[in-house]
């Protein structure tokens, strides 16, 4: 039986969030790349969402059960 506790301990809700800011970041990245000739607010905006990403990363590490 699935219960509320076990679906959270497996953490499943923070893990798919991070998979599609990894998948955003990528293709982010990949518009970037094939831009002729990137202006600075499209390179602050990738900047920006890339940097966003070790917020995310802490997010998910800190969500952790605390013991």
């Amino acid at each position: 039986m699935l219960t509320a506790e076990k679906f959270d301990s497996w953490r499943v809700v923070p893990r798919i969030l991070l998979i599609l800011y990894g998948i955003m970041i990528y293709q982010v990245s990949e518009w970037f790349m094939a831009l002729p000739d990137p202006t600075t607010q499209q390179a602050a905006f990738v900047s920006t969402v890339v940097g966003a990403a070790s917020a995310w990363f802490g997010l998910y590490v800190n969500s952790g059960k605390k013991e």
